[in-house]
């Protein structure tokens, strides 16, 4: 091991949990979308702008992994549940959002909707690990 940078390790977590019966074009839309919350609300998870060795300037990405979970439906409605006891940040995504087309209409979709009824097909949390572990407990990595 390099002791001149020895290996980082984050005290905090990013995940996404998708529902397992997804699409692939679905995970795909619902993890972008719902990792595009985590960052605007959460802006020191960024880390500095990339620059390739011809000085060709990239934007900033997260500073730390994304992990990626799948689960039942079931799954999703307990981790939510355990998110909002927890009061980390979270994004969701609910299948009326495949039909809309904007952020307008995703969020009156949203809104529409109580909380204990959402059909809920996505989520992504931040926050300490052991919390984050928590509340996707029993959920497995996704393949």
């Amino acid at each position: 091991m390099d002791s001149a940078n020895p290996p980082v390790r984050f005290d905090t977590k990013i995940a996404v949990l998708l529902r397992e019966d997804l699409q692939t074009w679905q995970r795909l839309n619902v993890t972008a979308f719902l990792v595009s919350g985590i960052s605007s609300r959460v802006p020191e998870v960024i880390g500095e702008p990339y620059a390739d060795a011809d000085a060709t300037d990239y934007l900033p990405m997260f500073r730390q992994p994304v992990l990626v979970f799948e689960g039942t439906k079931e799954a999703l409605t307990t981790s939510h549940s355990r998110a909002l006891s927890r009061v980390v940040p979270m994004s969701v995504f609910t299948s009326d959002l495949f039909s809309t087309n904007n952020d307008r209409d995703n969020r009156a979709a949203v809104a529409a909707v109580p909380q204990s009824q959402l059909d809920l097909v996505g989520l992504a949390v931040y926050g300490p690990r052991n919390a984050v572990d928590k509340i996707l407990k029993g959920a497995r990595m996704h393949p």
